[in-house]
């Protein structure tokens, strides 16, 4: 973890950050499924589960997120992927989000997902 004076990045690797704290929010770096091989349903559910711990790590949770961007590689997977985040989704607290088809850097991921959350 390395910190500025108002910037703290946690989860650092070769190229980037996996979460960046500034100013009482969190930026999180796009998550990707753990296990490719899932179908669209499955990448995504993973990737939830990975965004509720990461959240989970800086004391706050899914309530607390205010935007996300969704990138599928087929935009025809939108309801697959509504599926998992349907079931997710704390509906008192849906946060702004932009779903969009995009190349990911690798052929096996369907989804990634990115987001702002506030700190608690």
């Amino acid at each position: 973890m390395s910190t500025n004076p108002d910037i703290t990045r946690h989860l650092e690797e070769n190229r980037l950050a996996g979460v960046v704290t500034h100013n009482g929010l969190a930026y999180l770096a796009g998550q990707v499924a753990d296990d490719a091989t899932l179908d669209t349903e499955g990448q995504t559910a993973d990737i939830l589960r990975q965004i509720d711990a990461l959240l989970a790590d800086l004391g706050t949770d899914k309530t607390r997120i205010l935007s996300v961007q969704i990138f599928l590689t087929d935009i025809n997977e939108i309801g697959n992927m509504n599926k998992a985040w349907d079931v997710w989704l704390d509906k008192g607290h849906k946060p702004a989000r932009a779903t969009v088809e995009a190349k990911l850097a690798d052929p096996e991921w369907r989804v990634e997902i990115t987001a702002i959350a506030a700190l608690r």
